[in-house]
This record gives structure tokens, sequence and C-alpha cells, in this order.
């Protein structure tokens, strides 16, 4: 992997940077001098038109160019290199491809409350990648554009999503959604991932790795840490009190075991709130910090033995620590673990009723899903892409050049990654990998069947719910003075005073 991956990063409030790149190729000369109704003509007037395309979507999670030769990705159908942006090749591509010039204005954002900040305060943009929950808030907000019929046409060679798009990831944009709307009538998917927990065997048994009620265990005291926002926050939280139910064989076994599993990692019951928010009160206790990206930095470096995070960012972790003979493992606790998606999605601000633009976006969405872009992608990154290739086999060649085991390894595991790329779950995508692998990158990137058995999305909270969730992390996040310490009681104390002795002296002085 290449430099550090972007993650789901989570920063304060982020201006977002304008980095768009323009073309720098003539324009193309055409024979003659006809400019009426005949195709050259035609051709003509559109290659004078340009269309602006502005894109928002999440820092460090696109291919930037400028690859290194040694870092070439070679495969049977030949090489994958990055020599220029993803950007600048879209724009090339799309001009080669239709015709009509094209310019992106790219732009990034640090969370989804920061990406609906700027477009709350009146930021336009036509294409926007956030995550399932936010996609779900811009759909029961009416502030999405479906995607066109054509999008969906798997005829057209140019459709390199719907032809090459995961089976499992389809199956769920196509009956996840809300209000009776699926989420693939708005969104395309891009990345894809689990949660769990990075952590150094040395130090954390894999036994108490397998619970997220690690997060109070007294044993890992200020060497541990937790994610700074409210959604991922609250989902472990709800893992951890619901420990004991979530992993009952009661039910694990109940046939609606995937429903109601999704109900209660969705929990905002004012009873589960303040539950929630006293476990994190006591969690605030024992972690080493609430962090926002330094978490992967601090596992490397050894700062801390367990950090809660997201699998993308967990294989970069992995991958830095073993450059330095340090072997860090990622384990999906027992209880649940947070199945999430970021998508592609066009706003109405922004796309309005301009099928030019409309177009653009779409072919954007399409180029970065060709599979030798979307390796590309996640080769940069570090995460998942959501697509599989269909016909396209390139991905499943990738990883097996990347995990499988020697022939003289003696320690295998043969492991089904069929639930991804087969339609039907029965093909031939297995790869012997080394023993060790199941608790380390190959895991992490593509998890198995079972840990997506256990897997939950967030749902989107409506506007009552998240007003009580986020008053409950301001009371988290904020100092907790009913479980002050004693000499934190008496500083306060000597501080009120000199406050009301000040007051005094300036009232004092007046008379």
């Amino acid at each position: 992997m290449r430099q550090w991956k972007k993650g789901r990063i989570l920063l304060p409030a982020f201006v977002a940077l304008a980095v768009g790149a323009s073309l720098c190729r003539t324009s193309a000369v055409y024979a003659g001098t006809s400019t009426g109704n005949s195709p050259a003509g035609t051709m003509e007037r559109k290659a004078e038109k340009q269309v602006t395309l502005r894109i928002c979507n999440w820092e460090e999670y696109i291919d930037t160019g400028d690859w290194d030769e040694d870092e070439k990705i070679e495969l049977s159908e030949g090489e994958i290199f990055g020599e220029n942006s993803m950007i600048d090749d879209f724009e090339n591509w799309y001009y080669e491809t239709y015709g009509t010039r094209v310019k992106v204005e790219y732009s990034t954002f640090g969370t989804n409350e920061d990406l609906y900040n700027m477009l709350t305060l009146g930021d336009v943009y036509d294409l926007v990648c956030p995550s399932e929950y936010m996609i779900m808030k811009l759909m029961a907000e009416k502030k999405l554009v479906p995607l066109s019929e054509d999008f969906f046409d798997e005829e057209i060679p140019e459709n390199y999503y719907q032809r090459g798009v995961s089976p499992y990831i389809r199956r769920i944009f196509d009956t996840k959604g809300l209000n009776n709307e699926t989420w693939g009538k708005y969104a395309a998917g891009y990345m894809w991932g689990v949660t769990g927990l990075v952590y150094n065997p040395e130090q954390v048994t894999e036994e108490d790795a397998s619970t997220w009620k690690i997060l109070t265990n007294p044993a890992y005291h200020r060497r541990i840490t937790i994610k700074d926002n409210v959604r991922d926050s609250y989902f472990v939280a709800l893992g951890a009190l619901k420990s004991e139910k979530l992993t009952s064989e009661e039910f694990t076994k109940n046939p609606d075991y995937p429903e109601l599993l999704e109900k209660e990692m969705n929990d905002t019951t004012p009873e589960t709130v303040e539950q929630v928010q006293d476990y994190l009160q006591t969690a605030c206790g024992n972690v080493y910090s609430f962090e926002t990206d330094s978490g992967k930095s601090d596992m490397i470096t050894g700062k801390i033995a367990a950090n809660y995070q997201w699998s993308g960012d967990a294989v970069y972790a992995m991958d830095q620590a073993e450059e330095d003979g340090v072997k860090l493992a990622f384990a999906v606790p027992k209880e649940a673990t947070n199945i999430y998606f970021d998508g592609w999605c066009m706003l109405k601000s922004g796309i309005g009723n301009d099928k030019e633009k409309q177009k653009a976006a779409e072919a954007f969405i399409n180029y970065v899903s060709r599979p030798d872009n979307a390796l590309r992608n996640m080769y940069y990154i570090g995460y998942t892409s959501v697509i599989s290739g269909g016909s396209d086999h390139r991905i499943f060649e990738y990883l097996k050049n990347n995990y499988e085991a020697e022939p003289d390894e003696e320690k295998t595991v043969s492991y089904d990654l069929n639930y991804f790329f087969s339609e039907n779950g029965d093909g031939d995508y297995r790869i012997d990998i080394p023993e060790d692998q199941i608790n380390r990158q190959l895991a992490a990137q593509y998890p198995g069947t079972e840990t997506i058995g256990r897997s939950s999305l967030m749902l989107y909270f409506n506007p009552e719910q998240s007003k009580v969730i986020n008053r409950m992390w301001v009371n988290v996040r904020c100092y907790n003075i009913r479980k002050a310490s004693l000499p934190a009681w008496i500083l306060m104390g000597f501080f009120a005073a000199g406050i009301v002795w000040l007051a005094y002296r300036r009232i004092r002085s007046l008379f």
C-alpha cells in the first residue's frame, strides 16, 4: 500500500479545498470546414462545449497519480499504473469517449456532518460521496437526483458500475432504503468495509479483543482509543451494553436475526440513550483518547495497544507496523460490526435539470468503477471497492497475487469470497491463504461470511432522534461534573472562590 489512507477521516470543521484540474491537450482539428448538420460539424460544436462538474469527496479518497515505477500492478491482462491523477484521466477519457470537454472542480470534506454543513451554508456540488446514513438523510430531505435509466443499462459498454458491481453490494443497494425508495435509485457505491479493533497480540489477548467491552476493561487503562464521533461511538457502546443478549443462542439463532440485530444496533429509546451516555462517560475514564485520525499512528508507534478502527485504516496500520517488524491483528467483536458504504449521489442544488451535467456525473461514477481504476483507487487509499469486476477478473487476480499462500506453506486455510464475487455464491472464488491472514489484512479488506453475518447498518436518525443523540454526545464529550474526583472538586472550589473574591474587589472599588 502507498502512503496513508483516507479512512473515514473525522476532523473538526473542514474548509473544502478546490483542486480542480484542467485539460492541457489542444482541441481536435476536424477535416474540412463544414459546420451545418454534418457529423463533423456536430462534433466540432460539441468539442467546443465544456461541462463543469463539481465533485466533493472524502479526503485522500481517490488516486492522485505520480506512482513510482515499482508500484506498477502487473496482471495477466496487462499492467495498471497511476501515472496521472484519476481526475485528469477522467477528463481526457470523457472527451475521447463523448466528444465533450469536462472540467472537474474537485473538493474534499472531513466528515459526513461537515459535508452536510457545507451544503447547508450554500456550497454547491453536483456529485458527492457520503456514507449510507447521510445518503438516507439526503433522500429524506428530497435533495437527490435519481440516477437515469441509461445508467442501469448493462448493454452499454461504458456502464462499468452496473456491469461490475459486486452482486452482494447490488442486493444491499436494491433492498435497503427509506420511505419505500431504495438506495440504488439515488446512489452508486464506491467503497465499503466493516468496523473492528486493531490490536497488538503481544499486549492484548484474542479473547479480550473479541468484544466491544474492551473499551471499559481496566486491564487496558489508557491503552485503547475510541472514535471521536457520535455515530461510531454510539454503535460500539450499544454492542458492549447489549453483549449478553447479542451473543445469546436464542438471539443469534432467531430466523429474523439480521432484522433484530439491526434494530438493536440502532436503538434510540430514552432508556438506552441514557445507558449509552453512562457507558461512554465510563469509557472516557479508561480509554487513552477519543481520536479522529491519530489512532493509526498511535498503534504503529506502540503508544496504544488497541484502536477502534475502520477496516481500510486497519489495513494501513497493519501494513505500516509490519514494515517496522511489528505484527498487528484485526478483530471484529462477537456482538456485531457496522458494515458501512460510501456512495456517489447527485444533488438537485447542483445538477438540477441539466442533462449534460448528469451525463458527466454518471460517467464519472462509471469511470472510477472500471476494474482497472477501481484497483488504482484501492491500492492508493487502502479501502475496498464495491466493484468485483463482473466478467473482468482482474480484481480477484490482484487479491490472489497479494494473499495466496506459497506452494510450500504448511498452515493454510481456504478463504471463501464467493459471496462478493459470485452471483449465486457458489463460484470458484476461493483463495488458499496463510492461516494468520484470518485476522489480518485480507479479512479486513474482505470480511468472511461469518463476519458479514453479524454486521449491521447504521440507519438514518430522524431529526428528533438526532437531537437526543447529539445532546447525549455533548454530555459525554464535555466535562462530566458528577464524576469529578475529590482533587478536581477542590480545584474547582478554589477557582470559584477566586472569581467571587475578584468580583467583590471590583464592586468595592466602585464605592
